[in-house]
């Protein structure tokens, strides 16, 4: 797990003015906030855009459910697949290009008990579990959810940070002059002060050494399966399994920018 002061300095939104695969890579250790929860990204996946990127939600172009792709970057973009997850994402490039990185794990450095609760009530993220919402961490059969669990995989990230579909176009770049927790580093597991209730932000984190970085196909999906834009912290206990595309029958909803995201 990621150890020590994370910066609690916000990315600005130039920071995603840049294609996706090059903005993947670069946020593995930031932190995303939203309200209480604060996850440090240890896996992604890049998505290109129209015409570019057949695994896309963008490849046919704009339509009412990827418009927020071509809105300015920074912002979220959230979708529900397979009639029982959501997942997120941060929309890269400038406005009319739709282009995202798909956030697929982290390790949850805040608000970890809002985080068991709310996994608590979902079980595993895939809609199993107590439905109870205890607070202590259990899903499915009452088994306890171990710490790199919470937010390893998209469905699970997404549901500890809140992300629902209201959310979807939620703007995460905030004024840089404004310190969230404080002027200084926060520690993992800091109870954060700064966010608003309901707003998002991406923070500095601790950028992962690039030595550390691996890269290889993207999870799940059965076009431009290939392409090396899955990123993550080699050695990292919550980045999830690899998994290649399996036919399976879906409804009409089940697609997401990589189609189908595991987790």
């Amino acid at each position: 797990m990621g150890s020590g002061e994370l910066s609690p300095a916000a990315l600005p939104r130039s920071f995603f003015d840049r294609p996706s695969h090059e903005v993947a890579p670069d946020l593995l250790g930031r932190v995303l906030v939203h309200g209480p929860v604060a996850v440090r990204l240890t896996e992604v996946e890049a998505y290109g855009g129209p015409g570019e990127d057949p695994a896309a939600h963008t490849y046919r172009g704009k339509t009412p459910r990827n418009a927020v792709m071509f809105g300015p970057p920074g912002h979220l973009y959230v979708y529900f697949t397979y009639g029982m997850h959501f997942c997120a994402n941060l929309v890269c490039l400038p406005e009319d290009f739709g282009s995202a990185v798909l956030l697929r794990a982290g390790e949850v450095v805040a608000g970890i008990e809002e985080a068991r609760a709310r996994r608590s009530a979902t079980g595993n993220g895939t809609g199993e579990g107590t439905g109870k919402g205890t607070g202590k961490g259990t899903g499915a059969r009452g088994r306890t959810i171990p710490d790199r669990d919470l937010a390893r995989g998209p469905a699970r990230l997404a549901v500890v940070l809140g992300l629902l579909r209201e959310h979807n176009g939620l703007d995460a770049i905030v004024d840089s002059s404004r310190a969230l927790p404080g002027d200084a580093p926060f520690a993992v597991g800091r109870r954060l002060t700064g966010v608003p209730h309901g707003a998002a932000a991406v923070l500095e984190g601790l950028p992962a050494d690039p030595a550390s970085i691996r890269s290889g196909p993207r999870t799940g999906i059965s076009t431009a399966k290939e392409t090396p834009w899955r990123f993550w912290i080699d050695g990292d206990p919550t980045v999830s399994p690899y998994r290649p595309h399996v036919p399976r029958r879906r409804n009409a909803a089940a697609t997401s920018v990589g189609e189908a995201p595991s987790s």
